[in-house]
């Protein structure tokens, strides 16, 4: 990275220096010179993760072959890793299990819940809501006897009544970073009979989640954000205990089955979490994502959660300072506990001054229309970064550098 006449870093230092968490960034593979505020889209590579995978290549399948879904323990993976997950987002080791995609989990999760509601037909979410939620919403709309009900989050605690079967949320919103109150809104669905579901993929691993303590339905949430487990790394689901006896899960395939190997022609759940399973586990993103959860289960998340708030209100200090000239606009939140561990700034050319601030050593991203996302996650961002960032992009702005017609092209993903 380039290094910005005049920049003064003490006060950062400072703050690096007094960090009870900054030992945790000797855990992970950073490249020199790269700032990285996007683990809130994908999160870095851990270092025990190369080894370990190393090791599951070479020996576990290079020399164990099919023995290892036994030997190495590869048929427990889903259970296992959902066992690690589960105090993170405050539940019970056996209400959580590994599976799938986000999307697919959701989609059985929706089904799930109505199934479990019926009689009711209401699914109440949220305009602007994380694309794929809408989607696979939209989809189950399109197939069921369900009505749709998508409102702006300031409609929502008003169209919950009732007639509502299961209202679907993401609790720290992608775009925004603005967090509802978890257990406030779960109060308010059971209040009328409604169920609830929590979309956890941008609080898991950076934010305290408490869901058994909320009275929460379903939950689901991403592996490869804050949990580090890699590129398109496996999902989890969540079922409250009370619940899973009668959950009927859509995609009834054989690992979800009581007796996968006896080879019934008829399906019979597994009992508890493992009927949420479909087909096999994928078990090299599932070993990459276990280690990543180890590694978050260093620390206090109480510790991690305060460390996101000051690194946040710490940029808010440094745009608010250096950057308001150029037209940025505070996206997010400025109440803490109102936001998740990022910060959004709004600009009208959001994508080119992104693209040049990347060029330029600082990893963040653009969401349509006009947002650039700075992810905090505390195992690893340091004041320093934060301060840096903000130099890098106050560097852009005097220069113009985001005019070059190189930033202007959009790539395949912002």
């Amino acid at each position: 990275m380039q290094s910005i006449p005049g920049n003064q870093v003490l006060d950062a230092e400072g703050l690096d220096a007094a960090d009870p968490l900054r030992s945790m960034r000797d855990q992970f593979e950073l490249p020199e010179g790269v700032i990285y505020l996007n683990g809130n889209s994908l999160g870095p590579l851990p270092r025990a993760t190369k080894a370990r995978m190393a090791e599951v290549v070479e020996q576990e399948w290079g020399a164990g072959l099919i023995r290892s879904w036994n030997n190495a323990g590869w048929v427990d993976l889903p259970q296992r890793i959902g066992s690690m997950i589960a105090p993170l987002v405050g539940a019970e080791s056996d209400e959580v299990i590994v599976a799938d995609s986000t999307s697919v989990n959701l989609f059985k999760l929706i089904h799930a819940g109505l199934k479990l509601n019926a009689g009711r037909t209401k699914v109440v979410t949220e305009l602007g809501n994380f694309p794929t939620d809408l989607y696979v919403l939209q989809g189950v709309e399109r197939d069921t006897a369900i009505k749709l009900c998508a409102v702006p989050r300031e409609q929502i605690l008003d169209v919950i009544d009732e007639d509502t079967a299961l209202v679907v949320l993401t609790h720290v919103h992608y775009k925004s970073g603005e967090m509802f109150d978890l257990k406030a809104v779960t109060d308010l669905a059971h209040s009328v009979g409604a169920l609830i579901l929590w979309d956890l993929s941008h609080s898991t691993g950076a934010v305290p989640v408490a869901l058994s303590a909320a009275g929460v339905d379903l939950a689901l949430g991403c592996g490869y954000k804050y949990l580090n487990g890699g590129p398109g790394a496996p999902s989890f689901l969540y079922v409250a205990k009370r619940h899973q006896d009668h959950f009927e899960q859509p995609l009834t395939g054989w690992f979800g089955h009581a007796q996968p190997f006896a080879m019934s022609d008829q399906f019979e759940p597994a009992v508890g979490m493992t009927r949420a399973l479909c087909g096999t586990p994928p078990v090299l993103g599932c070993v990459a994502l276990e280690e990543g959860v180890r590694l978050v289960r260093e620390v206090d998340m109480a510790e991690v959660r305060r460390k996101s708030i000051a690194l946040s209100e710490f940029f808010i200090e440094q745009v608010e300072t250096r950057l308001i000239q150029f037209g940025f606009e505070l996206a997010s939140p400025r109440e803490s506990d109102r936001r998740g561990s990022q910060i959004s700034l709004r600009h009208p050319e959001a994508y080119p001054i992104m693209q040049a601030l990347i060029a330029a050593g600082v990893i963040g991203d653009f969401r349509a229309p006009d947002i650039l996302r700075f992810g905090f996650a505390p195992l690893y961002t340091r004041f320093v970064d934060v301060e840096q960032a903000v130099c890098q992009l106050e560097h852009v702005m005097l220069s113009q550098g985001w005019r070059d017609p190189q930033f202007q092209v959009r790539a395949a993903v912002t």
